[in-house]
């Protein structure tokens, strides 16, 4: 039941019941009042009757105190006989000591109150009444005849008139909510349905329908509802159509997007855009730019366009994580009818891909020009100086020989790390997959470079894990990757470092960490130390033999074998890289 519909029958039922309520009250205090009166009339002239009875004669014979008797057990009422001292002459019920009958104190007490009065009227208690009339004896009075008669008769009496009242009402009061509730019932149900109706076209719900099953006005009601629920549904599909069309549209788009409303607030971000830099719409929506954004290229860009109003286009380069990315940057003002402020739209154009082709093409021809140039031009020069005529000693022969042999071989690095890159770059390279024991693969790693360890007096340690590790993966290129990670450390470790290998078992990962004391690098640094010949200490490197691709390897290892690494790093304090291979690995099974 609605509640309209509860408040019309709470207050037709209040009403009811406040009407027969009263109506029940008057009539029973009718009732009672004339039920008391016909029996006060009654004893009246019961009492004067009895009282006649016995003036006619001069004393109280026995015959006399019979008929009293008779009378008393008819009327079911005590007679008494009383002279204006208050002495008890007779009672039907016989006399007794004073002491011993309340009765007969009554009846004293009655009569000194009343001694002048004609007539007598008591009641004791609500439970007797008392009523008496004058005594008299030739033209004189000589007492007092007193009739008293319980008023349980008279409880009885009013308890049967408010039962018959209160069954009587209470059933009026049935038969009426029966036909309120119908009526009501009849005349809310169409205002009810409507009402419905318009609460669910309200919450969005524009299939909802109501009965049209008056022509009254309450049909009229119900028609021009349905007529109103018809356009909505009408008008929502369409609405709903252009936005499905919108949203897939923004979602699919393969730039990040992001919409400013014209206070600032963040009101939408593409799926691509929280792909691109790994953040939760949460964290976004409905948040002020400057609070929500985290690269201040981006907060500026964003106020630039607010103060101008004018379309901006920047390429600009953002950290994510342990990356470097270029994004090309379209922001442009959102302006309404009537010129109003809407707000700011920004796409980010991911260019990565397009600037490392572009860069590595550059990088490609410059460093591989430098990195052949200085072991070629080395080689040409010592060989020019033999061909002078340094070959004929002996000594110069050998030391001059030795380098270019040290070039050569530094040469022939170079090119097998480049035509290894080359290989793992491209498209369908396979690993060899097999199970591999962590431990024995490191151990022989530290064999090989324990040597190396010594003679820069670094210490080299492995800690293993509890129990044996297995990892999922090719057995060579795993052993690549720490071999890399490892003469990395040594070559950036100083004399008297230390550089530890800690084994962990992560549940489904195996987790090795590769810790040093040596030099370390800026965090800035962190996200360029895996490209190809970026080197932290430039000279360090060219002189400890590298090559400046060992790191854009084992990057390339580790994610063809889907591991995660990681890096943490502080200058003159070192360098931990971590990296987390799987033990099953069964994308690769």
């Amino acid at each position: 039941m609605s509640r309209f519909r509860s408040r019309l029958l709470f207050a037709l039922i209040t009403l009811i019941i406040v009407v027969l309520v009263g109506l029940g009250l008057l009539l029973g205090q009718l009732f009672k009042s004339f039920y008391l009166n016909t029996f006060n009339q009654r004893l009246e002239k019961e009492t004067n009757l009895v009282t006649l009875l016995v003036e006619e004669e001069e004393t109280i014979t026995p015959s006399l105190q019979k008929h009293l008797g008779d009378i008393g057990k008819t009327l079911s009422a005590r007679i008494s006989i009383i002279d204006l001292d208050g002495t008890l002459q007779y009672d039907t019920d016989g006399i007794v000591q004073p002491e011993e009958d309340s009765h007969q104190e009554v009846l004293q007490q009655i009569i000194e109150k009343n001694k002048d009065k004609e007539r007598i009227y008591y009641e004791r208690n609500d439970e007797m009444y008392y009523y008496g009339a004058t005594l008299m004896r030739d033209g004189e009075r000589a007492g007092f005849v007193v009739l008293s008669t319980p008023v349980e008769s008279l409880h009885r009496v009013n308890q049967q008139i408010w039962g018959l009242l209160i069954a009587s009402l209470g059933a009026a009061l049935v038969v009426i909510l029966l036909l309120g509730v119908r009526i009501t019932a009849q005349y809310t149900r169409p205002i009810e349905s409507a009402t419905k109706v318009a609460m669910e076209l309200a919450k969005g719900n524009y299939k909802a329908r109501t009965y049209e099953e008056h022509v009254d006005e309450t049909g009229m009601l119900s028609q021009s509802i349905n007529v109103l629920a018809r356009n909505l549904q009408d008008m929502t599909k369409a609405q709903e159509m252009q936005q499905d069309r919108l949203s897939t549209l923004i979602e699919n788009m393969g730039s990040g997007l992001i919409l400013i409303d014209g206070r600032g607030y963040v009101n939408l971000i593409n799926r691509a855009y929280k792909e691109t830099f790994h953040v939760e719409q949460s964290d976004y929506l409905y948040r002020l730019y400057y609070e929500a954004l985290e690269h201040k290229e981006v907060v500026e860009l964003v106020e630039e366009i607010f103060m101008t109003e004018v379309r901006v286009r920047k390429q600009i380069v953002l950290p994510l994580k342990i990356e470097r990315r270029h994004f090309e940057v379209y922001g442009a003002p959102i302006i309404g009818f009537n010129d109003e402020w809407k707000g700011i739209v920004l796409v980010f154009h991911d260019i990565t891909e397009l600037k490392k082709l572009e860069q590595m093409r550059k990088d490609f021809v410059a460093n591989v020009s430098h990195e052949l140039k200085t072991p070629i031009t080395s080689i040409k020069g010592f060989s020019e100086t033999l061909l002078d005529g340094a070959m004929n000693d002996k000594e110069t022969l050998e030391y001059f020989l030795s380098i270019i042999l040290k070039e050569s071989e530094r040469l022939q690095s170079l090119i097998e790390d480049l035509l290894d890159l080359s290989k793992i770059e491209r498209q369908g390279f396979k690993l060899n997959m097999d199970y591999v024991d962590i431990h024995e693969l490191l151990e022989d790693i530290l064999i090989i470079l324990e040597a190396k360890a010594k003679e820069k007096e670094i210490s080299l340690e492995l800690y293993k894990a509890k129990r044996e590790l297995f990892i999922f993966g090719d057995n060579p290129r795993v052993k690549q990757i720490f071999i890399n990670l490892i003469n990395n450390a040594l070559a950036y470790t100083p004399p008297g470092g230390k550089v530890e290998v800690t084994v962990q078992d992560a549940g489904d990962m195996v987790e090795i960490t590769v810790s040093d004391t040596g030099i370390g690098m800026d965090e800035e640094e962190i996200p360029r130390i895996f490209e190809r010949f970026y080197r932290v200490d430039k000279a360090r490197s060219r002189n400890s033999g590298g090559t400046g691709l060992g790191l854009a390897i084992v990057k390339h290892l580790v994610e063809a074998h889907h591991g995660k690494i990681t890096v943490k790093s502080k200058v003159n304090s070192g360098t931990a890289f971590k990296v987390k291979l799987s033990k099953e690995n069964k994308d690769l099974q």
